[in-house]
C-alpha cells in the first residue's frame, strides 16, 4: 500500500509533530522532576509533582501513542515499509517499548502527584523522586536515539526487505533487454 504524496506528507508531518512533542513533554517533565527533587521551597515541590502528573497523562502519554500510531501509518504508506529496513524496525521497537515503559511508570508518578496534592512528599518518597529524574533523563536519551535513526537512516535491509526487493526486481530481470525496434518484416529501420 502506498499513499499519495499529499497524504504521505500529512502522515509524516503528524509523526514529526507528535514525536517532537513527546520529546518536549519529557524535557519539561525532567525539569519539573529536578525542581521537585532539589528545591527547598515546599510549595514549588508540591506544584512540580502535581504538574508532572498532568503533563504525564495529558501530554506525554497521548503524544507517545500518537507517535507510535503515526509512525506505523507513515512506514506502511511509503517504500520504507515497516519491516524492510533495520532502522525502521529498531525505531518501531524503541517507540513501542518506550510507550509501554511510560505507561507502566505512570502509576508511581500518579501516586507521587496524589501525595503532593495533600501534603509535601516526605522522605519515604525520596527514592521514587530520584528514580523519576533518572528515568526522565533516560527517556530523553532513548528518544534521541530514535530521532537519530530517523535522521540518518542507516543502511541495511532485513531478510524480509531483501526478499521483497528481489520479488520486485526478478520480473524485470527475467524479461531481459528490450528487443530492438524494427519493422515487422524483420529489418531494423
Amino acid at each position: 500500500m502506498t499513499m499519495t504524496p499529499r497524504l504521505r506528507r500529512v502522515a509524516l508531518t503528524a509523526h514529526v509533530l507528535s514525536s517532537v512533542g513527546w520529546f518536549g513533554g519529557v524535557a519539561a517533565f525532567l525539569v519539573l522532576a529536578v525542581a521537585g527533587l532539589a528545591s527547598p521551597d515546599a510549595q514549588l515541590v508540591r506544584a512540580a509533582y502535581l504538574v508532572m502528573g498532568l503533563i504525564g497523562w495529558f501530554v506525554i502519554v497521548p503524544l507517545a501513542l500518537a507517535s507510535l500510531l503515526t509512525g506505523v501509518v507513515s512506514s506502511l504508506g511509503t517504500t520504507w515499509g515497516l519491516f524492510r529496513y533495520y532502522w525502521v524496525l529498531i525505531k518501531l521497537l524503541i517507540t513501542a517499548l518506550a510507550t509501554v515503559v511510560l505507561l507502566v511508570h505512570m502509576g508511581p508518578i500518579s501516586g507521587l502527584a496524589a501525595a503532593a496534592a495533600t501534603a509535601l512528599p516526605g522522605s519515604d518518597f525520596q527514592g521514587l523522586r530520584i528514580q523519576i529524574v533518572v528515568q526522565a533523563g533516560a527517556a530523553l536519551l532513548v528518544l534521541s536515539v530514535a530521532t537519530a535513526l530517523s535522521t540518518h537512516k542507516p543502511r541495511g535491509m532485513t531478510g524480509y526487505g531483501q526478499r521483497q526487493q528481489r520479488r520486485v526486481l526478478e520480473p524485470a530481470l527475467d524479461a531481459g533487454p528490450a528487443a530492438p525496434r524494427g519493422n515487422p518484416r524483420g529489418g531494423i529501420e
